[in-house]
């Protein structure tokens, strides 16, 4: 099975703040597989580190009230189109990101409060019948995968 997972989860740095979001749990269960891993935001031309964002009214805005949803979805359809001629059968994604949260993303208020969403790349992966599961989804049900 190919599967298409967050950079992040790997260990990469590329989160807003330059750090990652390793997981171990992730790590081991790619094993054997073949994956194919980036990070959307990086993948749109945005930098490392980087002025973190929230989806404000279906725009992804920086907390300085700049617009980067053009990097942000640019970077989402590359990846989908990278996806979509490997045929990845399933996504493992960084929970709660606006690029990359599955069912609950942040409210655009920078308050750390959560709201039932998707994050960019998500809804695209949806939408082109890719199977997503969140990190916290993936580590409260490992078995169901």
């Amino acid at each position: 099975m190919k599967l298409f997972v967050s950079a992040c989860l790997l260990g990469e740095n590329c989160k807003y703040n330059g750090g990652n979001n390793y997981s171990e749990a992730v790590k081991k269960y790619v094993e054997g597989h073949e994956v194919i891993s980036m990070c959307p935001e990086v993948e749109g031309g945005l930098p490392i580190p980087r002025t973190p964002a929230e989806i404000v009214n279906d725009v992804v805005t920086n907390r300085d009230g700049v617009s980067v949803d053009k990097e942000f979805r640019a970077g989402a359809k590359k990846i989908l189109d990278i996806l979509l001629d490997e045929k990845v059968e399933l996504a493992i994604l960084q929970s709660r990101s606006p690029s990359c949260g599955v069912g609950k993303i942040y409210d655009g208020t920078f308050s750390r409060t959560l709201i039932d969403g998707n994050g960019i790349l998500t809804q695209m992966l949806i939408d082109n019948d890719i199977k997503v599961i969140s990190l916290d989804d993936y580590i409260n049900n490992m078995k169901n995968i």
